[in-house]
Parts: C-alpha cells; structure tokens; sequence
C-alpha cells in the first residue's frame, strides 16, 4: 500500500521523536476523544509539545489552530510541520532538551 503525503510527513516527525527519545503517541479522535487534537502528542525534555502534521500547502484547520493555540497558551509547546520544515520541530527539541536532562522535575 502507497503511503500518502500526509504519512509520509508523519514517519519524518517520528523518526526524528525516536532520535531525541521523545515520548509521543498518535491520539484517538473518534468517540469520547477530542476534535482537533495534533496528529502526534509528545513530551520531550519535560515539555509538552503538540506536533500537527501537513503535507504540502496544506493548513490547518480552524479546529486545529485552535488546540495548537490552547497547548501554547497552557505552556505548552505546538507546530505544523511539513516536509519542507522538519527543521523547526529539531529546533524546538533542541532548545527543550537543553532545559531539562533528566526529564524529571523536583517536587
């Protein structure tokens, strides 16, 4: 079976998530699940980052800009990335794994 764009894009971000050993998962939406949600959920250097995937000109929705918003404006941490950016997702866990090493914070 072909992979389309889309997964294609999806197999570059988790690649790059297994090579920084990011925690990540695909989220359900279906069901009792949320709308809008990033394709990839992770955390990464203690920080929550929400990795929305698009394949090329392609933009999110109003629905998905919403949550990318509600991550960041919760502390978290939130990109669309496509297969002309990758770099910005390695710049972004490049800068959170500098902040915490050990992926643990004292209580």
């Amino acid at each position: 079976m072909a992979l389309t764009p889309e997964k294609k894009v999806k197999n570059k971000v988790v690649n790059i998530l297994k090579q920084y050993k990011a925690y990540y998962f695909f989220p359900a939406t279906y069901g009792m699940g949320r709308s809008g949600v990033p394709d990839i959920v992770c955390c990464c250097g203690g920080y929550f980052i929400g990795v929305e995937c698009k394949a090329g000109n392609n933009k999110p929705t109003p629905l998905q800009e919403r949550e990318l918003a509600a991550i960041k404006e919760a502390g978290g941490l939130s990109c669309v990335i496509n297969e002309n950016n990758t770099s910005l997702l390695i710049n972004i866990l490049d800068n959170v794994i500098g902040t915490n090493t050990d992926g643990f914070f004292d209580s």
